[in-house]
Order: C-alpha cells, then sequence, then structure tokens
C-alpha cells in the first residue's frame, strides 16, 4: 500500500488525514496563480513579460487537461464535474446547512474549475491572436483567428482576462466560505495536499 495516500495523524489537529491532491495539482494550481497575475498586471507594462506569461498559462492549461484525463484520483474531471442539477441542489443546499463535505472538490467547485479552465483558455487563445493580428509574431499568426481586426480581438481577449479574474475571487470567496463551513483549511490542503478524513466522507467518494 502507498503509505502517502494511507490515513496518518496529523500532529497538529490529531486527526486522521489522507492525501487528497498530487503534487502536479498542488504545483499546477499554484503556478497558475503567480502566471496569470503576472501576464494581468503587466499587460500595459511589460509586453515581453505579459506575452511569455500567457504562454505559460497556455502550458498549465494544457498539463492540466492533460492530467484531468491520467492524473490521480481526485485530479481527474470525473471526479469533480458534476450535472448541472447537481451543482444546483449543491447550491441550494448551502443557505440550509446541508451542503456536504467533499475530499475532492464539491459540485461548486468542480463548475467553477470548468468556468475557470474555459476563461483561461480563450483568454489566452485571443491574446495570442491579438498578438499574431498586431506584430505577425506568436502561434497565431496568419491564421484565421489573427486575420480579424486587431483592436476588437484584444476587447475579446480582454473581456476574458476581467472575467477571470471576476470568477477567481468568487472562488477565493467559496474556498473561504466552506472552509468555515466545514471547519478546514482549504488554502493549506492545496499547499500539504492532505485533508481530515470524517465518517461520513465515506459516504460520498
Amino acid at each position: 500500500m502507498n503509505q502517502s495516500a494511507s490515513p496518518q495523524l496529523s500532529p497538529s489537529t490529531q486527526a486522521a488525514t489522507t492525501r487528497v491532491w498530487d503534487p502536479l495539482v498542488r504545483i499546477f494550481h499554484w503556478a497558475l496563480v503567480l502566471c496569470f497575475f503576472t501576464a494581468y498586471l503587466s499587460e500595459d507594462d511589460v509586453e515581453t513579460l505579459h506575452v511569455w506569461a500567457g504562454y505559460s498559462v497556455a502550458a498549465l492549461l494544457a498539463l492540466r487537461l492533460i492530467w484531468g484525463l491520467i492524473g490521480s484520483r481526485h485530479a481527474r474531471f470525473t471526479d469533480f464535474v458534476k450535472s448541472p442539477g447537481q451543482v444546483i441542489q449543491y447550491l441550494k443546499d448551502i443557505p440550509a446547512g446541508r451542503a456536504k463535505r467533499y475530499l475532492g472538490h464539491n459540485p461548486a467547485g468542480g463548475a467553477m474549475i470548468i468556468a475557470l479552465l474555459i476563461f483561461l483558455a480563450a483568454t489566452v487563445t485571443f491574446g495570442m491572436a491579438t498578438l499574431g493580428a498586431d506584430e505577425n509574431a506568436g502561434p497565431l499568426a496568419g491564421s484565421w483567428l489573427a486575420s480579424f481586426n486587431e483592436h476588437t480581438l484584444k476587447e475579446i481577449h480582454e473581456f476574458f482576462a476581467n472575467g477571470t479574474l471576476m470568477l477567481v475571487f468568487v472562488h477565493i470567496a467559496g474556498v473561504i466560505f466552506s472552509s468555515l463551513h466545514h471547519r478546514e483549511n482549504l488554502a493549506r490542503a492545496m499547499v500539504s495536499g492532505r485533508k481530515e478524513v470524517r465518517d461520513h466522507d465515506q459516504e460520498q467518494e
């Protein structure tokens, strides 16, 4: 048996914990945060940094899509992508205090991840198209998408970038709420990779 995946006793909480987030998921998460905000904040000041941060986001997205298909249990899309009905039901359960705790992402968290991936993919795609239209550079230079008006492409790029930022804030609010609601530190779990095991978690796996 893999000892890192088996429940262990956490000295700080004296409760059994189990490995939930593998190293690749954790590295992806924090690297994406760094690269996105680097790209967002450097847009009007340092173009080279902005472009390469955008390329880094694109590479991270490609890696996450692959890992979502072949990665560890809780990293896979099949573990956290739920139907719209399940997401809505989970959101309805929150005000009533009946929202279940999941070892992996809850239905709302899973929906947020998909939304972030879509907005980030659109952001980098239209960013590369803008670069292709403006400077005839980058992987989309000379492509059909880069043939559109540069100003229009830039506006779409900024729309998705700002939309991503808004989703990030909603995501942070959701993490804070879920941490308080279930009395656990989800941000710390994304650093350590471990979460506390509770009896009712077994029914939800």
